[in-house]
């Protein structure tokens, strides 16, 4: 998600039986409706979160570069931003061989030439598509 989305996030777009998040078109950059899956860490990280009074909003503060410059010091990282985190997230599933259009769908991306900046980190997935035709 981006940092917008996630300081706009309210309770009511968390779905903790269904494990997504769902993001009008108003909160998204490309202006699409779409549900974002949750797995069980960021579940379980939302659920402590429930007992934090921010109102409706499940992250109350606005200041995030503030606060997280301060976790990053505590934490020991240095030359690392908020987006840095969304970089990441993409960074690893492509490294992990999920295909494009399903990190493009995850990133929110209106385009695949977007998500496409990511595919040079799986070099590998274009040489198992091309062993798919020793297996025929």
């Amino acid at each position: 998600m981006r940092k917008g989305e996630l300081l706009g996030l309210e309770w009511a777009r968390v779905d903790f039986d269904h494990g997504l998040i769902y993001l009008d078109g108003a909160d998204c950059k490309s202006g699409k409706r779409r549900a974002i899956p949750i797995n069980a860490a960021a579940r379980a990280a939302l659920a402590l979160r429930q007992g934090v009074s921010c109102g409706p909003l499940v992250f109350g503060v606005q200041d995030v570069k503030r606060s997280f410059g301060h976790a990053c010091q505590l934490a020991g990282i240095v030359n690392f931003r908020f987006h840095d985190l969304r970089h990441t997230f993409a960074s690893w599933l492509v490294q992990a061989g999920v295909p494009l259009t399903e990190v493009r769908d995850l990133l929110g991306h209106a385009s695949i030439e977007m998500t496409e900046r990511y595919a040079h980190l799986a070099p590998e997935r274009l040489r198992r598509a091309v062993q798919v035709l020793e297996a025929a």
